[in-house]
């Protein structure tokens, strides 16, 4: 005979249960294809994905993404962080990343949606919320505590918040209104949970990393250029060998890294989209030598350019 905790226990297991399926339904329903799907509410992207895919490059954003179910490995410098079901990954600044879905099938795809971040909202909460914010027991995956990715599980409170923001894409009239309130309560649980003392370093302005992020800032504005780690440094106020030590903490990669990414990534755009040559892709991006961008585009996402474009538009190679 179960005691009125248990009772009380299997009840909200079922409650949590629940909601799960509303939301996972949800997500299905509007992701009728295999792709990235946006939404009407502003920053909601929704994601699915009927099997397992083999790692592939790209470069996130500030934003908090949900895994409902299925599960993800995603690895950035000598880092891998596994998503689970009902796991959630912060990411604080723009971190290229390498990604690739685990556990998918028809059956039971792959769901899971981000919502998109300003760094801006999230320092403006902190100094509304104040002492309520929590107190850092934990460095769970990224033991130095500084890592620009964490993960975090989420609980009954969190799980029912995201699943009315996502579930305001069935009442479209509503998300003008409802969407901002919703929001700001996901980012005000985020920050009360396990994610919010490392949320909290990169919206305090003194903090050094806060000041890499402004780094990755000027990265991924000027990737294009010769940047010097002296003049980096000097820009947010930090000794060259402080900026290369938080600046690999942050991003598990070295500023040099970090920009040679950034370049491959956009070169890899602009081949896509606008149909660039390599070369012409290569100099735009600040490559000297088409042939060093090759080697190094092939290292990163596993295909010389034109195959590896080719690929992603679907096209079959050319004939020898």
């Amino acid at each position: 005979m179960l005691t009125s905790n248990q009772e009380k226990g299997a009840e909200l297991d079922a409650e949590f249960e629940r909601l799960r399926q509303r939301l996972a339904s949800t997500i299905e329903r509007w992701t009728p294809n295999q792709q990235v799907q946006e939404t009407l509410v502003p920053g909601l992207h929704l994601f699915r994905s009927d099997a397992p895919t083999s790692c592939s490059a790209a470069v996130y954003e500030p934003s908090i993404c949900f895994v409902v179910q299925g599960g993800k490995s995603v690895s950035f410098g000598d880092r891998e962080l596994i998503y689970q079901p009902l796991t959630y990954m912060v990411s604080s600044v723009h971190l290229p990343v390498q990604g690739r879905i685990l556990d998918a099938s028809p059956a039971t795809p792959y769901l899971a949606f981000k919502l998109v971040v300003d760094p801006q909202e999230v320092s403006n909460l902190v100094l509304e919320m104040g002492d309520q914010l929590p107190v850092e027991t934990d460095l769970g995956p990224c033991p130095e505590g500084n890592c620009a990715l964490s993960l975090a599980i989420m609980d009954r409170d969190m799980l029912d918040a995201v699943t009315r923001l996502t579930g305001l894409l069935d009442t479209p009239q509503d998300i003008p209104v409802v969407a901002p309130l919703v929001r700001r309560e996901i980012l005000y649980r985020t920050l009360l949970g396990e994610m919010g003392p490392r949320m909290r370093k990169f919206a305090v302005a003194d903090s050094s990393v806060h000041r890499v992020s402004r780094v990755i800032a000027v990265l991924k504005d000027r990737f294009t250029e010769s940047l010097r780690i002296k003049d980096l440094a000097d820009e947010v106020n930090m000794s060259e060998s402080a900026l290369f030590h938080t600046f690999k903490q942050v991003t598990r990669m070295s500023p040099l890294q970090f920009q040679k990414k950034l370049r491959l990534h956009e070169a890899r755009r602009l081949m896509l989209t606008e149909g660039l040559e390599a070369a012409t892709a290569s100099y735009r991006v600040g490559y000297e030598s088409p042939s060093h961008f090759s080697r190094e585009y092939s290292r990163l996402f596993g295909a010389p350019p034109r195959a590896d474009v080719n690929k992603l538009r679907g096209e079959q190679p050319a004939p020898a």
